[in-house]
């Protein structure tokens, strides 16, 4: 308890040298998906994923053929959508800091701005990416600018009893609660209507929230942001402010945020207890154990991005990320893995964390004309290896969030 104390401490006293550690990564201008490897013909995949069955929730999904730049534009970003978005005038936004705080805090846009802005490339991905067969382009790397979480947590005196930061998203929607149990017996905001198999259907309007603990929440990369590839945020990316959590999948990352609430217990809202929850099937000494844990961090995963040719000559190009990238395999036809080159930006810091996806190239060389398997798999700096379909942490999973088995590509060259 004592070690959690001074932990708690450092963070929530530290001033400005936490904060000072954020990471900053600039980019002059857009730069270009896979140096050196421009134009060319790009053989398209045989594998094309499924129409999208709910286009007005789900769209811009990236399509991997046409990725050409490091950074994705924002009218190209990936939006996913739980309830309508709301529309937010930028005079009458506040943001709100309650809870478990000595000085509550109500700051507007103008306020946000005025504190030392932040910058952060991140490379936000759905933690449903790939788990669907239509949904294989939920992801997207971007140059998120805005202020400190921290500094504005301090800000609020954060009370020694608070243990849990949770983020209110102004959007909102009806959400019907299934009960056949019998336990419901009604309530004075929901409707409850018989289910016709003995329980009832509770009807409520509930507003999309998340959160985290007081210690992930001060980490000194998390922003409170406002800008999007240097740009004002676009109405479905959050306008006028959204969390943005680097190193945590888009769940997390709150879009249309009005309200932070520091509380002293776990909160159970739909999207931390009842959604965005990965099941998996255990064998804990010979008996079938269930597990449920919450999505919370990006895992580690690799995508083969196109095939192109020049003149008689293959390559293959992807991305790399969820954790910093030592190294990137590829493996053709289910034959032996063989090294890919990594290409790394020349804007990163060195002793900067890595957020943002890592290209890679892999000469193919001449292969045989007809149709091609192509698999990769990143290994990070900590020597874990982006799994295969087959191990137990994939095979065991029953729900398709964190779907980072390694990908399976078809082709065939001409």
């Amino acid at each position: 308890m004592a070690a959690r104390d001074v932990s708690r401490r450092t963070l929530l006293k530290g001033g400005g040298a936490a904060v000072a550690g954020l990471t900053v990564l600039r980019v002059a201008g857009p730069a270009p998906a896979f140096p050196g490897h421009g134009g060319g013909e790009v053989i398209p995949w045989e594998d094309q994923p499924a129409a999208n069955p709910v286009p007005n929730n789900v769209f811009n999904l990236l399509v991997w053929e046409e990725l050409d730049s490091w950074l994705t534009p924002a009218h190209d970003f990936f939006v996913v959508t739980h309830y309508p978005i709301p529309t937010i005038a930028e005079a009458d936004y506040q943001l709100d800091v309650t809870g478990l705080v000595a000085s509550p805090q109500s700051l507007s846009l103008a306020a946000l701005k005025a504190r030392p802005r932040r910058e952060v490339t991140f490379t936000l991905e759905c933690s449903g990416n790939t788990g669907y067969p239509f949904f294989i382009g939920g992801i997207g790397n971007a140059r998120w600018g805005g202020a400190s979480l921290a500094s504005v947590l301090r800000q609020a005196d954060v009370l020694d009893q608070a243990t849990e930061v949770v983020f209110w998203g102004e959007d909102r929607g009806e959400v019907t609660i299934r009960d056949n149990s019998g336990v419901l017996r009604g309530g004075r905001t929901g409707t409850v209507t018989p289910d016709g198999a003995g329980g009832l259907d509770l009807t409520i309007t509930e507003q999309f929230a998340r959160s985290m603990s007081l210690e992930d929440a001060m980490s000194p990369d998390n922003l409170l942001c406002y800008e999007m590839n240097g740009e004002p945020l676009l109405p479905e990316h959050g306008f006028p402010v959204r969390l943005i959590a680097p190193g945590w999948y888009g769940v997390a990352n709150v879009k249309w945020l009005t309200r932070i609430e520091l509380i002293d217990h776990p909160f159970r809202g739909r999207f931390n207890a009842r959604d965005y929850v990965t099941f998996r099937e255990e064998m804990h000494d010979g008996e079938t154990v269930w597990t449920f844990t919450m999505v919370t961090h990006d895992r580690l995963k690799s995508a083969p991005a196109k095939v192109t040719r020049h003149g008689r000559r293959y390559s293959i190009l992807g991305a790399a990320w969820g954790a910093p990238i030592a190294r990137v395999e590829v493996r053709i036809d289910n034959g032996p893995w063989r090294a890919a080159r990594l290409d790394r930006q020349p804007s990163r810091r060195k002793r900067s964390r890595e957020f943002a996806w890592t290209f890679w190239k892999f000469d193919w060389g001449t292969p045989a004309r007809g149709p091609h398997t192509v698999t990769s798999r990143a290994i990070d700096v900590d020597g874990n290896v982006q799994p295969a379909p087959e191990d137990p942490v994939i095979a065991n999973k029953v729900t398709f969030w964190e779907s980072n088995g390694q990908i399976t590509r078809r082709v065939r060259i001409p």
